[in-house]
């Protein structure tokens, strides 16, 4: 269906602006046109962050989510505006840290790390681009078999500045807060939407 690949795009500069933790990098390029030929030459600027994973803990013997509560910058704004909170209900997340290291490494390695648990069975769900207007980070996203009885009541790591709050909550009670607008990060609400097209067949596994 899509008619073009990466051959179809002409980088003509790579410049960094800035590098560390966020890094930004200046394009000049052009690529190839639906009407044919090219486009003219242009500028953007694009957000290399590396990529994440998300783990959705879930319970099929008590049918019940494990879920974070934690604070994230990025939603101060959102909460300077609307009078929301900046600690967001989410999921087990992670960042790929090495080249070698694996999503389902990452993904149990960041189980134990948040929420204190280990996994019977890890599922591979999706994969998806966060932001591909300005981010290039991927994000993988899998469903972990977990036993909930066995879930930490605090999470995180404190040389990471991790200071996270753990909740087993039922199903229909996280679909609620889904319904809601309580979870409201993209990780969490896609994996949640996720799991509601793809539950039953999970459990008939």
């Amino acid at each position: 269906m899509q008619k073009f690949n990466r051959d179809d795009v002409d980088i003509i500069t790579r410049e960094p602006i800035r590098e560390g933790f966020l890094s930004l990098y200046r394009y000049r390029l052009r690529h190839r046109l639906f009407a044919g030929g090219w486009s003219p030459e242009f500028e953007r600027e694009i957000m290399d962050r590396g990529h994440a994973v998300v783990v959705i803990p879930y319970d099929p013997e008590r049918d019940c989510y494990v879920l974070l509560e934690q604070f994230r910058i990025g939603a101060l704004d959102e909460a300077d505006h609307h009078g929301t909170s900046p600690w967001l209900l989410e999921f087990v997340a992670g960042m790929v840290d090495k080249p070698d290291e694996t999503p389902e490494a990452v993904a149990a390695r960041e189980l134990d790390e948040e929420a204190g648990l280990t996994a019977s069975h890890f599922h591979y769900a999706l994969t998806y681009l966060s932001s591909p207007g300005g981010c290039t980070e991927k994000i993988t996203i899998f469903v972990a078999t977990v036993d909930s009885s066995q879930a930490a009541k605090q999470g995180g790591l404190a040389t990471e500045n991790e200071d996270i709050r753990v909740h087993v909550l039922p199903r229909t009670e996280v679909e609620a807060l889904l319904e809601h607008g309580k979870i409201n990060n993209a990780a969490s609400v896609i994996g949640l939407q996720w799991m509601q097209l793809h539950r039953q067949r999970l459990l008939q596994r």
